[in-house]
């Protein structure tokens, strides 16, 4: 079988995996009271990352018999997402935790993509940017090792797996590190009973502005 129909297996295969995991056992989505979980952005982030370098490295090995020395830039790149999501789980313990926090995740989810991109108030433009980018670098990711399984450049394996420059690392962490300073205040200000029947807000704690 040719390299690029390997990865390309390899890849179905380990998106189905994903996929089932999620069905059986919400694998992608927030911890939530929800009867509707809403899907998770720092989870999807991280299991696109994981789907996309190990069908390269898996493929790499089948076909050359060897496994590739990964490069530096990517250990950091599956090392933004890693941080992406204990962040964010740190992030959603101190709220479940607080009994006067109101949490949106909480709430039924609406689909993958709405989900991902809403924060308390809806689709927000951080999320929005940190998906786009990190589905045009998986892309881009993707149709380099493409190109380059066939006919490894200068017969290196090692050169199959592309590097990534220091600054679209930069870009990669600067956007999921803004995700996670906005989620940070996503669910402050939302005391827990606010608006239910028969329950008056306190206006004295509500923000300002």
């Amino acid at each position: 079988m040719k390299p690029v129909l390997w990865y390309w297996l390899i890849f179905v295969v380990l998106t189905c995996c994903v996929a089932y995991c999620n069905h059986k056992y919400c694998m992608l989505k927030d911890q939530s009271t929800a009867e509707k979980q809403p899907y998770s952005w720092s989870r999807v982030q991280l299991a696109w990352w994981t789907v996309i370098i190990m069908s390269a490295f898996t493929s790499i090995m089948i076909t050359h018999n060897n496994a590739p020395e990964l490069w530096e830039s990517t250990v950091i790149l599956l090392g933004i997402s890693a941080a992406t999501i204990a962040s964010a789980r740190v992030i959603d313990a101190a709220d479940e935790s607080d009994p006067n926090i109101q949490r949106h995740q909480d709430t039924n989810g609406t689909n993958f993509v709405v989900d991902i991109l809403s924060d308390q108030t809806g689709v927000s433009i951080h999320r929005f940017q940190t998906v786009v980018f990190n589905l045009a670098f998986g892309i881009w990711f993707i149709l380099k090792v493409v190109n380059n399984l066939a006919t490894p450049p200068q017969n290196n394996i090692n050169l199959i797996i592309p590097d990534i420059e220091p600054n679209n690392l930069i870009l990669l962490g600067v956007s999921s590190a803004t995700y996670v300073a906005l989620k940070v205040t996503e669910n402050k200000g939302t005391a827990a009973g606010a608006g239910t029947a028969g329950t008056q807000p306190n206006l004295e704690e509500q923000p300002v502005g």
